[in-house]
Formats: C-alpha cells, structure tokens, sequence
C-alpha cells in the first residue's frame, strides 16, 4: 500500500499509522454530514476547504442530493430515531438550497 494511506503492512498485516488519530469517528451520522458538507459546497452555500472560493455545480450537487435520497431509502428501519431525524432534516434542508440555488443560476 502506499505510504500515507492511514496503514502500513507489517508482516503481512495492516497496520493501523498516526496519520488516522485527529479524524472523526466513522459512523453513520458522521458519514451523512460528510454528504451534506459536500453538497452545500457544490450548491455554492459553503466555500470549497482547499481554495477558499465557491461555486456552483448544480448536477454534481443533485448527484449528492440523490445519493442521500438512497440511503434513506436503503436504510428505513433500521436507524436509530436520532439518526432517522438528522437524515430528515439534513436531507429537507439541502434539498431547499438546491431549488434556492437553481432559482438564482
């Protein structure tokens, strides 16, 4: 693997390095603000980490919308109420700045 990836082999094993130690926890709430996060920046609300700017990208953001869509399909039933209600609302809301930022282009 390469190096910097988060692991090294060590015979014949992974290995977990540092370079994972500041990152959040995984779990389905974080990996659901991860999709929103990337969604406001493609829909121009937030700007883009690496460069400071925004911009639009109003396909790239309905892609995100969609992809969120199905995991709250593929996923009734078997959230906790918290993460059913984030999800909900997360999902409302990006939704809503979508058609705000289609109205403006």
């Amino acid at each position: 693997m390469p190096k910097g990836d988060g692991f090294v082999m060590e015979e014949g094993k992974k290995k977990e390095s540092g370079t994972r130690k500041n990152l959040p926890k995984v779990d389905f709430s974080a990996f659901i603000l991860s999709l929103y996060s990337s969604g406001l920046v493609q829909l121009g609300k937030v700007e883009e980490p690496s460069t400071g700017k925004t911009s639009v990208n109003l396909d790239l953001a309905r892609h995100t919308i969609d992809m969120i869509a199905m995991l709250e399909e593929k996923t009734r039933g078997n959230l906790t109420n918290d993460e059913e209600n984030l999800l909900k609302a997360l999902l409302s809301e990006i939704r809503l700045a979508y058609v705000e930022a289609k109205a403006c282009a």
